[in-house]
């Protein structure tokens, strides 16, 4: 499975609406606040420390849309918001649409976007490790790593097995569309992610026809799987985050359709496991260039996986997830062409400082 490689930040008008209507979504019993103008708040995040197009549009999650110049909206639980930046603002602004209540919608958004995660720190000691990633730093600072909820990023990568951007998408839309309805922004429906027992309604003859193919067993397999667990799969799921990595990803690898390359990109993105390196063939090709030059010319293995991921550990730390996401966005093109038009291109620093390049790579063109 890869993760889908994007060309670029996806455009409004290209995004793909869900093929068919899905099953009738029941109305649930939650009060929900609606505002009517838009009003911004200030997110207290600088730009360093979240730059939203280094964020969003990166195959991190295909739940979010872009619905401004540089402004992206989704939801998180009950909860619909926007995120904004404007050139010469320095910080981000915020805005509840939707909502059980506006300050549990901040503290949502602030623990979705792990904000207690200091960037410019993160940075500072990547930099000193390698600096060829202190040069990246200089002109894409602000990727952040988000922190989501573990159903949801799990159902969105069992949809990114051996697919593209657009597909993922449809997809998504249509799982999405499951839950409750919170708004529309710019053209586009916006919904609550449905719970696991909404989901377990949806057979896997209506997910085909909705064009899962394949994948349709998986995720009713692997919802069916999460049900029976003792305390119920939320919990089960959350409790992953307080297991070290192998352990998690071993766990996750029991469900059906989640390999090693899909629970590592689970782990990364919603369970805390801020070292899990997802590895592909892309992922190695770099790897090889920078980390692992002895191993150029061989054959991938399950066993050079884990290779892999420890070089990456060894070279960054803890958090050399988010190390890798840095180095993956560096390798899409819109970045790769602005990169290039500074004066000093990467691709010329000294072999010293090229000593990793790396891309958390589950995406395909």
């Amino acid at each position: 499975m890869k993760r889908p490689r994007a060309t670029s930040p996806p455009s409004i008008s290209t995004t793909v609406k869900p093929p068919l209507t899905p099953p009738v979504t029941p109305i649930l019993k939650q009060k929900l606040h609606r505002t009517g103008t838009p009003k911004w708040f200030p997110l207290k995040l600088t730009h360093t420390e979240l730059t939203l197009p280094l964020t969003f549009p990166t195959g991190q999650t295909f739940r979010w849309k872009q619905t401004g110049a540089i402004q992206y909206s989704g939801t998180i639980g009950p909860h619909l918001v926007s995120l904004r930046q404007r050139p010469g603002d320095d910080t981000v602004s915020y805005c509840v649409h939707c909502s059980t209540s506006p300050k549990s919608a901040e503290l949502a958004l602030l623990d979705f976007l792990n904000a207690e995660i200091s960037l410019a720190e993160l940075w500072s000691d990547f930099s000193k490790k390698d600096p060829r990633f202190g040069e990246l730093a200089k002109h894409l600072r602000g990727a952040r790593v988000l922190r989501q909820d573990p159903l949801e990023c799990l159902i969105q990568f069992l949809c990114s097995s051996n697919n593209n951007i657009a597909r993922i998408t449809k997809m998504v839309d249509f799982v999405s569309s499951l839950g409750l309805h919170l708004g529309d922004i710019d053209g586009f429906e916006f919904h609550q992610f449905p719970s696991l027992d909404r989901l377990s309604r949806v057979s896997e003859a209506e997910f085909r026809n909705a064009g899962f193919g394949y994948r349709a067993k998986y995720i009713t397999g692997t919802v069916n799987a999460l049900q029976s667990k003792p305390g119920g799969g939320d919990e089960w799921l959350l409790s992953l985050r307080k297991l070290d990595l192998q352990e998690a990803v071993s766990a996750l690898c029991t469900l059906p359709g989640v390999g090693p390359k899909v629970a590592a990109c689970i782990a990364l993105f919603s369970l805390d496991q801020h070292s899990a390196i997802p590895v592909d063939t892309h992922v190695w090709q770099i790897a090889t260039n920078y980390l692992l030059p002895d191993l150029a010319g061989a054959k991938l293995t399950p066993k050079l996986h884990g290779r892999v991921a420890e070089a990456f550990v060894s070279k960054y730390g803890e958090y050399a997830g988010w190390a890798q996401t840095l180095l993956f966005i560096a390798e899409l093109p819109a970045q790769k062409t602005l990169l290039q038009s500074f004066s000093q291109p990467i691709s010329k620093l000294d072999n010293s400082a090229k000593d990793n390049e790396t891309s958390c790579d589950m995406l395909k063109p």
